[in-house]
């Protein structure tokens, strides 16, 4: 028998808001254990939670941009649980009336077509604290609880069962991902645990529509990750049926370094969390004009973004894709544009020797030390002929080292680009001489050595020769 995975993903997104969503405690990450703590995230008795209007509004932009209807009032509820990093015993979240519903997203895996993924509903909630254990909790022995995390600002968007396989899983997660980077509303850490999925995973025999019972592989926090627990849960599950056993509904981890899912605990219903309105926050109303005014401010978004630059600068598919990549280096590639350089030249440096020396040098685009004026100076001396393509690399080094202007490299250096004739033909009749045997060969058909010439004239001339006068010339000497 034959089955098809089914797949639903519930994903956490910790808001970029300097305050937390009930109180005004800070929200930075790495300070000292429970320094970022007041009553209210505490939970101690008689402190009253007040509503961050600023994760409102992140709510309602996250809403839009996934194409999800606004509530025009939605209610907070309590989800009662007990664990030790919870301290009210309950978690102030959305269930009945959340803030946006009803969205989607288009993904798309390589060599399929593009597939519509549901979004069943975004909620504003807040997260819990945080447990840690034995060295990392700088006790002897045993375990510490961290409550700067308690009541940071979350948005949970939950998914419509539509994945049918861990690279649609992931694709649909780096889109979401793009997204709450792209607006600003996230800063997408994931090893900080700022972006971070649960997965719903359960398979049924292919033609059946009665979905299988579902495994939860919580708190997973990389894409690959993602793909690797989701892949081990759905042949586990397989396995387990072709075995004669039955999958039992439950909450699983994924072990990344064993490569495998473990059982945690039974998986919770709706009704187990008891969820009732929470009576110390009143309904939040949210009228059409405030929605309207955050959809005005929307900046362009990544799909459009992409559909513009392939139209308005003949660019590639594959060009627009890694340049909307983020905001920062759509942003870096346009206002090269902006300043007079050709569009598919600026393409190839984004793409070659800004992406290498930021990866090289584990910095943001935002951070890069070359600005977009100085990289249009570098392609301009290409342009007029002062340097060759090969020079500017060795120049773009230099401006990255020192943040000097191209033209002043290029003079400290001598990297002027030989054009003179004169002067590039006494190198090849020198070259030639020298190769006598090589250039009976290339006259008898060999025209593979032309390369070998060019190589010998570049070599010989430090790579200052014009590249297209040495082409020029060696084609006319060689033919004699």
């Amino acid at each position: 028998m034959r089955f098809q995975p089914v797949i639903g993903l519930e994903v956490h997104v910790q808001l970029k808001t300097d305050s937390k969503i009930f109180c005004g405690c800070s929200t930075s990450f790495g300070s000292e254990p429970n320094s970022q703590t007041c009553p209210v995230c505490l939970g101690l008795p008689g402190a009253l939670p007040v509503l961050n209007k600023k994760v409102v509004e992140f709510a309602i932009k996250a809403g839009l941009a996934t194409n999800c209807s606004i509530t025009p009032r939605s209610i907070f509820a309590r989800k009662n649980y007990f664990y030790p990093d919870l301290p009210k015993g309950y978690q102030i979240s959305q269930f009945e009336d959340p803030i946006c519903q009803r969205g989607w997203l288009d993904i798309q895996v390589e060599g399929q077509e593009l597939k519509r993924i549901g979004i069943t509903r975004i909620h504003m909630e807040e997260d819990a604290g945080k447990l840690v254990h034995g060295e990392v909790s700088g006790l002897e022995e045993g375990s510490g609880v961290d409550l700067n995390r308690a009541c940071t600002p979350l948005l949970e968007v939950v998914s419509e069962p539509d994945l049918r396989s861990s690279d649609e899983a992931v694709a649909y997660l780096k889109q979401l991902h793009q997204i709450v980077t792209w607006l600003g509303i996230c800063d997408g850490n994931m090893e900080e645990g700022s972006f971070r999925c649960d997965a719903n995973v359960s398979v049924m025999p292919v033609g059946s529509d009665v979905y299988g019972t579902r495994a939860e592989i919580k708190n997973v926090n990389s894409f690959k990750f993602v793909k690797q627990a989701i892949e081990y849960e759905i042949q586990r599950q397989i396995d387990l049926i072709e075995d004669g056993g039955r999958v039992v509904q439950e909450t699983r981890l994924f072990d990344p370094n064993a490569g495998k899912t473990r059982s945690m605990r039974g998986k919770e219903e709706a009704h187990d969390y008891r969820y009732f309105p929470d009576p110390d926050l009143v309904p939040l109303v949210i009228d059409a004009a405030w929605v309207e005014q955050t959809r005005q401010e929307l900046p362009e978004l990544p799909e459009c973004r992409r559909q513009r630059f392939m139209a308005a600068f003949s660019l590639p598919a594959y060009d627009a894709e890694v340049l909307t990549a983020s905001r920062e280096l759509a942003d870096y590639f346009e206002a090269c544009v902006a300043l007079g350089a050709n569009a598919k030249a600026v393409s190839n440096w984004v793409m070659g020797e800004i992406t290498r020396s930021l990866n090289d040098s584990s910095t943001s685009i935002g951070t890069c030390p070359i600005s977009p004026r100085l990289l249009v100076e570098l392609l301009k001396l290409i342009d007029v002929g002062t340097i060759s393509g090969k020079i500017a690399k060795t120049v773009f080094d230099e401006m990255w080292r020192s943040g000097k202007e191209p033209a002043a490299i290029v003079e400290e250096q001598g990297l002027v680009q030989v054009s003179d004739s004169g002067a590039i033909e006494s190198i090849i009749d020198e070259i030639l001489a020298r190769e006598a045997g090589q250039v009976e060969e290339y006259r008898s058909g060999k025209d593979k050595l032309f390369g070998f010439f060019v190589g010998q004239v570049m070599k010989a001339s430090k790579g200052k020769a014009n590249p297209t006068v040495v082409n020029e010339l060696l084609l006319s000497k060689l033919k004699g």
